[in-house]
């Protein structure tokens, strides 16, 4: 199935329905959820995806694992995604928060055989032995660092939102407090409590998680510039020590 809203097939008697869809460059799916969790696989291009409580940033080859009734909302980047919508029942090992996990060229074949298959496919012949094997394969993937926290207050959660939106290494501590109308210090507990990391460690990482879409069309020396680090090669470190392999691993994706 491509190019099929999943709400003319979300009745279909399958516990899985394999669904590839072509999204025009900068889409923004806005708030919604679906009944069934989803494994959302993007081949090309950046998905950045939000919920109340962490954004989740996909680069190409990657999945996002969104379990069944999370609110969310997702901006493509030059994606096609080949997506998988499974009934919760069939997959109670599923995470209960959104996860982002590497798609081995095993699944990546599978998932691309999977969307060929029309709704009504045959359980017990090799579409079905498709969709068992997509769920075994699943079921073994090791999460990935692309996420970060959103606290809860809803002070601190504009604070962070906007800050996702415009990373801004002139930023501190000092100036978030103010914008909270708190002491640097109460600031500064508050925001550990919430989201488990100091302010500058939390920006830090949203700075380098900002680099995946820029990197699609930017170089390195180009992107670590423009998020305000003193030379491409701190950039890179910092980057490789995050997500475990260079940015230039990820230009032109």
């Amino acid at each position: 199935m491509k190019n099929v809203p999943l709400s003319e097939v979300d009745a279909a008697p399958r516990a899985v329905l394999p669904i590839g869809t072509d999204y025009p460059p900068g889409l923004l799916l806005d708030w919604h959820e679906h009944r069934r969790a989803q494994f959302l696989y993007g081949a090309t291009g950046v998905m950045v995806a939000d919920t109340a409580d962490g954004s989740w940033t996909v680069p190409p080859e990657r999945a996002l694992l969104i379990p069944a009734t999370t609110r969310h909302r997702v901006r493509m980047l030059g994606v096609s995604t080949r997506s998988l919508y499974v009934e919760p029942a069939a997959v109670p090992w599923w995470p209960a928060r959104c996860t982002v996990v590497d798609v081995p060229p095993l699944l990546r074949e599978l998932l691309l055989a999977a969307v060929e298959f029309e709704a009504d496919y045959d359980l017990s012949g090799r579409a079905g032995q498709v969709v068992a094997l997509m769920l075994h394969e699943i079921a073994a993937l090791t999460p990935l660092p692309f996420h970060i926290a959103v606290p809860a207050a809803p002070e601190l959660a504009a604070l962070c939102r906007a800050y996702l939106a415009a990373p801004d290494v002139a930023v501190t501590n000092a100036l978030w407090a103010r914008r909270a109308a708190m002491s640097e210090r109460a600031f500064t507990r508050r925001f550990r409590e919430q989201t488990g990391e100091s302010p500058a460690g939390w920006r830090a990482r949203a700075r380098l998680l900002a680099a995946l879409p820029l990197l699609r069309s930017g170089t390195v020396t180009e992107v670590a510039g423009r998020l305000g680090y003193a030379s491409p090669a701190a950039f890179t470190a910092a980057f490789t020590r995050l997500f475990g392999a260079p940015p230039s691993r990820f230009h032109g994706r």
